[in-house]
């Protein structure tokens, strides 16, 4: 690595630093949604002491009867609902667990119904087959809430209160409190009377169902994730099913998490342990795929006392899972180690300030190609600077051609040999395309991940988080699908263009297949990248086009071919350097060559 490739570097984190510390600093709406749900944790962590008696039934609907409506249920299903602008929560009595929740912002889920595409408002937790269940032994005899009548009071809009009464007196008591105008409700249970050595089983079954138009990678998106106190957030396989099991540190929240959406319960004490299950449905089955946990909570912490918990029920928008300050933004599947970093503190800060700026997404996305591209731009003038010394070196490599027409191992060898003395590295153009090659990937990961882009249009693209679908064809092709994305034909045709302009100063005689190969990659890229996110190949596109204007930038205006052959020959007279990369190639390719020598010589005999 010489100086000029250190320099660009260190500026290059320079401007993430600076950008990162004074253009990421938290909106004031942000601010207010932190101090909201910084009070509903408060509220969690003040809740009765166990020395506080708890409120009986009695006394808890006679308030009722002062104050609200009490609903009292025996033995018959019924329904409650609770709602604020943000979410319509739907109870049942059997049980005392949510049934449906509603999200009522903008949001939209994707369906077909006889043949036409139809937009619906989100549902979660809706399932019918859906379980949310505690289980618990009493006086030898096994409970499951799932089979119980509670009780319904509704001490104010936004709360409900469910008991269920056993055999002996003992009360099983759920609390609802839903946050006003948030995803958040506040939720406890108590059990008044349970010997507190019994633990509490929770059983959460929840069948997701496909909401996005592209289900096949909202279903690799999906899965159940978790965070054990001091400990990183982890996850169960997206792909596979999977189990895992939390068994030696208390749990801190688990979360059902979707593509957008998730049903995430965090529990202020933390279950004692915790096993958590992914099961992949047929590709034919309605529901997306099913996710299974099973948690225990210590009697001692129900018994008597108010085990205090939180429910998220909403998208995932990465600024409102951040003010729970428990790692919730990582259920948005930005990627993994470098790539995840990348999209967290560099790309999605970039994202937030434009988007402050400028608002349209498909505006953004041309905005973040072209910061991108000036971020890298000094790794990208040394590639520039190594294709201009290759090309002016071309007719030299010509005439070695010409020379050793019929050996090509002599070829090559003379060739590293010219290279060798010209001070020109045939790979110099590699390294930069390998340090950029972290961003390029977060960014595969970025726009499918990020919500803000969820079915915003731009030009012909209708959801930039999934396909664009200019054109529908006819049948069915293997990878491909039965419809064309025009963002990824586009960018296929402008990879081509650009392989074109890139290749002429390349010397593919070490291996011709090589130059057939640029041109067969993209192609195989766009059966892949056909159902890829359209703000994703959207940004390809705008990419490819900045790199065939930065090519024509530096063949025409940047570098003069006079210039850099008078470089070539002052490194020529260059007394040069023993060792080094080039020359243990030259020496390995030279005993290749003396080996198949050897060979031929064996088979004349």
């Amino acid at each position: 690595m010489d100086r000029n490739q250190i320099i660009g570097i260190v500026l290059i984190i320079a401007v993430l630093f600076v950008w990162n510390q004074y253009f990421f600093q938290p909106e004031l709406e942000e601010q207010k949604q932190r101090q909201h749900v910084q009070d509903s944790i408060a509220q969690l962590q003040n809740v009765a002491p166990p020395s506080e008696p708890m409120k009986s039934l009695d006394t808890i609907q006679k308030v009722q009867q002062d104050s609200s409506k009490p609903i009292v249920i025996v033995e018959e299903e019924k329904s409650v609902t609770l709602q604020n602008q943000k979410l319509s929560l739907q109870f049942s009595n059997k049980g005392a667990r949510i049934t449906a929740a509603l999200i009522k912002a903008q949001f939209k889920s994707f369906g077909i119904q006889e043949g036409q595409e139809l937009l619906e408002q989100v549902k979660l937790l809706e399932d019918s087959k859906n379980v949310f269940d505690y289980r618990f032994n009493h006086k030898g005899k096994e409970y499951q809430t799932q089979n119980l009548y509670f009780d319904v009071q509704q001490p104010d809009p936004l709360s409900l209160v469910f008991t269920a009464v056993l055999d002996d007196g003992v009360k099983f008591i759920q609390r609802y409190k839903l946050v006003e105008d948030d995803y958040t409700i506040q939720y406890s249970i108590t059990a008044e009377g349970l010997d507190a050595s019994i633990p509490i089983k929770l059983h959460w079954e929840n069948y997701l169902d496909k909401i996005e138009k592209n289900w096949e990678y909202e279903r690799y998106n999906s899965t159940v994730y978790f965070k054990e106190k001091e400990n990183d957030p982890d996850y169960c396989s997206c792909r596979s099913d999977d189990k895992i099991e939390s068994l030696e540190k208390r749990v801190q929240w688990i979360s059902h998490s979707h593509q957008f959406y998730n049903s995430t319960l965090i529990a202020n004490a933390g279950f004692s342990k915790a096993t958590y299950e992914t099961i992949l449905l047929a590709e034919t089955d309605s529901d997306l795929k099913k996710l299974v946990t099973d948690a225990e909570i210590p009697g001692s912490d129900v018994s008597g006392k108010e085990y205090a918990m939180l429910w998220f029920i909403g998208p995932n928008e990465y600024k409102k899972l951040a003010v729970f300050n428990q790692d919730l933004q990582y259920i948005i599947p930005y990627g993994w180690s470098i790539f995840g970093t990348v999209n967290r503190h560099v790309i999605r800060p970039m994202f937030v300030f434009l988007e402050d700026l400028v608002g349209a997404k498909g505006v953004i996305i041309l905005l973040m190609t072209l910061i991108v591209k000036l971020l890298v731009f000094p790794l990208g003038y040394k590639m520039l600077h190594s294709q201009a010394k290759m090309m002016a070196l071309k007719p030299e490599i010509e005439k070695v051609k010409a020379k050793y027409k019929d050996d090509m191992q002599k070829q090559q060898m003379e060739t590293m040999k010219m290279y060798n003395e010209f001070g020109v590295n045939p790979l110099g153009g590699c390294f930069p395309l390998l340090l950029q090659m972290p961003i390029w990937i977060a960014l595969y990961r970025f726009f499918p991940a990020t919500i803000e882009f969820r079915q915003e249009s731009f030009l012909w693209a209708a959801d930039l988080t999934s396909y664009d679908e200019f054109l529908r064809l006819p049948f069915e092709l293997p990878l491909f699908g039965d419809t064309m994305s025009l963002f990824a034909f586009l960018w296929m045709v402008s990879t081509l263009i650009f392989s074109y302009y890139s290749s002429k100063s390349m010397d593919f005689s070490a291996n011709p297949a090589m130059k057939y190969m640029q041109y067969l990659m993209p192609v195989i890229f766009w059966f892949m990248f056909n159902k890829t996110a359209a703000g994703l190949t959207c940004y390809m596109f705008f990419s490819n086009i900045l790199n065939i204007f930065q090519t024509l930038l530096g063949k025409y205006y940047l570098f003069d071919q006079n210039k850099i052959r008078a470089e070539l020959e002052l490194n020529k007279a260059k007394p040069k350097k023993t060792g080094g990369f080039r020359e243990r190639l030259e020496q390995m390719m030279k005993e290749q060559q003396k080996a198949q020598q050897e060979k031929a010589k064996n088979l004349k005999k």
